[in-house]
């Protein structure tokens, strides 16, 4: 029976792990279309709406991660408050947090 119990408790932490530290995927699903595959923002959407360039050390200095948290959760709206971007529906707080340590990753 204890085996059992651990076994299934094994499965379980494996896969809710392998579904928030799938942040790569989340990436390319979610954000890629503006923020680019390698997150310069260089794609026309990320020119458009101006984006910051996330490979640049200032940009990455320049926030949180409970900022970028917030950003994925609620969206980001100019001075004015228009949304320049929507927040993304449907993650749990592990796949935004996944992301954010993703977003990391760009530093240069």
């Amino acid at each position: 029976m204890k085996r059992l119990v651990l076994a299934s408790a094994m499965l379980v932490s494996l896969a809710v792990g392998a579904r928030a530290t799938d942040a790569s995927a989340l990436w390319g699903d979610q954000c890629a279309k503006c923020h680019g595959e390698d997150g310069k923002g260089d794609t026309k959407m990320g020119h458009k709406l101006n984006i910051k360039d996330f490979t640049d050390a200032a940009v990455q200095a320049g926030f949180t991660d409970e900022d970028g948290f917030k950003a994925i959760k609620e969206g980001v709206a100019d001075k004015n408050g228009k949304m320049r971007m929507k927040p993304i529906e449907g993650l749990t707080d592990e796949d935004m947090k996944a992301l954010v340590k993703y977003v990391r990753t760009f530093k240069k």
